[in-house]
């Protein structure tokens, strides 16, 4: 059995764990720049509306994160530093069945996040994670 068919694998290994976020390249690249200018990064999604639907990138530490936000992933986007993703708690009930991909297309992002000067914005792609994934999902961490 392959390792991504979400069952055990021969000898009995246990299969890695789902990533619960991803990033496109386009986002890699945006990533990449904002953390020249701004040093290690971060990411919070609240769900509100507006502005607040979309993922929204601070410099690390500048968001503070509390017991009412859960870490999906640290992510790897080829930098010194993992760029942590936050999801308010009562938004992940939401999205806790569904994989996100951070992406980039033009346009204005929210004043408060780091790219919004650049002409582009970060916005979530998402799916349905089958129920082989959903099997092997990592546990989110609580902030605090």
């Amino acid at each position: 059995m392959s390792e991504d068919s979400g069952r055990s694998v021969a000898g009995g290994a246990t299969p890695d764990p789902v990533a619960r976020v991803a990033l496109t390249p386009k986002a890699v690249a945006l990533l990449s720049e904002l953390t020249q200018l701004h040093g290690p990064l971060m990411f919070h999604q609240s769900g509100g509306c507006c502005d607040g639907s979309a993922p929204m990138c601070y410099p690390l530490g500048e968001f503070r994160t509390g017991g009412a936000d859960v870490r999906l992933a640290e992510l790897d986007a080829g930098l010194p530093q993992p760029i942590p993703f936050w999801m308010s708690e009562s938004q992940f009930e939401y999205w806790s069945h569904t994989h996100l991909t951070v992406d980039v297309v033009p346009g204005r992002g929210s004043g408060f996040s780091v790219e919004s000067p650049t002409g582009q914005r970060f916005l979530i792609r998402s799916r349905l994670f089958t129920d082989e994934e959903s099997e092997r999902l990592p546990a989110v961490v609580s902030g605090g």
